[in-house]
């Protein structure tokens, strides 16, 4: 840079001095001539030696910037060497480190082979020992077989038959605690519950009949509901369906129907003649009539009462007719509407006692034996009945589930399913609230005894207390203590499955073993 400055300043002296002398040569002409020879002469001296300074001043800033360029370059190139030293340490670092992992690979390498070979002998050790104790095995079996007299199947058999009894013992003691401790835990919450439900729940219960007695202010008047050659009575029977019974009790006559709501239509019929007083057969056909009409009536505000008095809201007007039908219809001579709402208020204790919501349960016990009304007229249980007619009209499936399920007709499978069973069975179980027939009672207490003398080891059995509680008599030499658990829990839960009872079956086994002799 410097030397490119000193150049042109060169130029421009010269420059400067062509012209000073052209002005010169220019003013003084001839007459100056010589000055101007002269001034030349000076400018040209003076330009060469501006010219040669200016080369002596480029020549040294050349030779100067030559030497700063090479300082440059000796540094430049000094820094090179340093990082490519740098860079080959580092590369020979890597190169150690690798070598001393392929070192140490190999020393693993080679201690895995000398291992893998101590394993070989270890194996082949093995296998011979494996071999000597085969034949130290099979010998020792030889030898048993020979000391003991069996054959190895006969002896897994004694083993087997000997781990069965132990296990029989084990699981019946297991039984025993399992059912000690679950039975005293269920049985006092169950009571617990039960207890404060059936408190909360107080009903009269009244056995149904199947007649229906009628009295009339004078025994003349019996003379008229007969009539002319028995043609009154005869229209009455065949209008009502019923049997009018007119004989000597005083001042009084029975109907008789197993239908409760014939023998209501029947019974009014023959009120409202006796109070009218004028007997013939357009006379009674007129007060049949109007009996139907009356009993029908009847049927809707029962059911509505009975809807009304559980707390059961939106019901299907059917339903409610359906349900008021129940007031006529009996099941072991209990009122079957009456039962219905004990089951309806039950359920709904039972409900509240367990925390949960009382409504649904009070609907569906209300609702369990609706099929009954119609189970005379279509083929079916009434649970299955019922079921479909709820459903027909618009009940929730839950409801509808727990109607069918509350005999077992479908595996009930919810608490509401569970709840409508107990109410059921405590309502039906209540003192005086049914009446079994003879053939009925004989037939639980047969399939009771039948149950239990299907049993291996019993030898008798004995049904008491009303069907109540079993007594099985067994064998002792084929039954020991410990199978006579198992029985007892296998003859209770047979029963539960396979018979419906009121309350509960109490099974009893007895072992007893006795030796008898007489001193002569």
């Amino acid at each position: 840079m410097d030397i490119a400055l000193i150049i042109i300043a060169a130029i421009v002296g010269i420059a400067i001095g062509f012209i000073v002398t052209k002005v010169i040569t220019s003013n003084s002409s001839k007459s100056a001539a010589a000055d101007a020879q002269k001034i030349r002469t000076n400018a040209k001296s003076e330009a060469e030696s501006l010219l040669e300074n200016a080369r002596r001043e480029a020549d040294a800033y050349r030779k100067e910037a030559e030497l700063e360029a090479k300082d440059k370059a000796l540094k430049y190139k000094q820094e090179v060497d340093e990082e490519n030293k740098e860079r080959l340490r580092e590369v020979r670092n890597a190169e150690n480190r690798i070598t001393q992992r392929e070192e140490t690979l190999d020393r693993r390498g080679d201690s895995l082979d000398s291992r893998e070979n101590q394993l070989s002998k270890l194996q082949s050790k093995l296998d011979a020992k494996n071999q000597k104790l085969d034949s130290a095995m099979a010998e020792v079996e030889s030898r048993l077989e020979k000391a003991a007299g069996m054959t190895p199947d006969e002896a897994k058999q004694e083993l087997l038959e000997t781990i069965h009894d132990e296990v029989t013992h084990e699981s019946a003691a297991i039984i025993r605690d399992a059912e000690t401790h679950t039975k005293a835990e269920a049985d006092r919450r169950a009571r617990e519950i039960l207890s404060l439900a059936i408190q909360r729940i107080a009903a009269d219960h009244t056995s149904e009949i199947t007649v229906s007695s009628i009295h009339i202010p004078n025994d003349d008047l019996k003379g008229r509901i007969i009539g002319r050659e028995g043609r009154n009575i005869r229209s009455f029977e065949q209008l009502t369906g019923t049997n009018l019974i007119i004989d000597d009790t005083p001042e009084c006559v029975t109907i008789s129907c197993f239908d409760p709501v014939r023998r209501e239509i029947g019974r009014v019929t023959m009120e409202s003649l006796i109070a009218d007083g004028r007997i013939h057969p357009a006379k009674i056909e007129e007060m049949y009539d109007k009996a139907v009409n009356y009993v029908s009536d009847r049927v809707m505000k029962a059911g509505e009462q009975a809807a009304f008095d559980a707390g059961v809201h939106d019901l299907h007007p059917e339903l409610v007719r359906t349900l008021g039908r129940l007031m006529y219809r009996t099941s072991y001579g209990q009122n079957v509407l009456d039962h219905s709402l004990e089951v309806a208020y039950l359920a709904g204790a039972l409900a509240s006692e367990l925390g949960l919501d009382p409504a649904p349960a009070k609907r569906a016990g209300l609702l369990h034996d609706l099929g009954k009304a119609i189970d005379h007229e279509v083929d079916g249980s009434h649970a299955a009945l019922g079921a479909d007619l709820a459903k027909r009209f618009g009940e929730r499936e839950e409801i509808v589930h727990a109607i069918e399920a509350h005999h077992e007709d479908i595996e009930p499978n919810t608490v509401l399913d569970m709840l409508i069973q107990a109410a059921d069975a405590i309502s039906a179980a209540r003192p005086g609230a049914r009446k079994e027939t003879l053939d009925a009672y004989i037939k639980r207490l047969e399939k009771l005894e039948e149950i239990a003398n299907a049993h291996k080891g019993v030898e008798r059995t004995y049904a008491i207390q009303a069907g109540r509680e079993v007594r099985v008599m067994v064998e002792p030499e084929v039954v020991n203590e410990a199978e006579s658990v198992v029985l007892a829990h296998d003859i209770a839960a047979q029963i539960e499955s396979e018979m419906q009872y009121p309350g509960q079956v109490k099974v009893v086994v007895i072992r007893e073993s006795r030796a008898v002799d007489y001193a002569k």
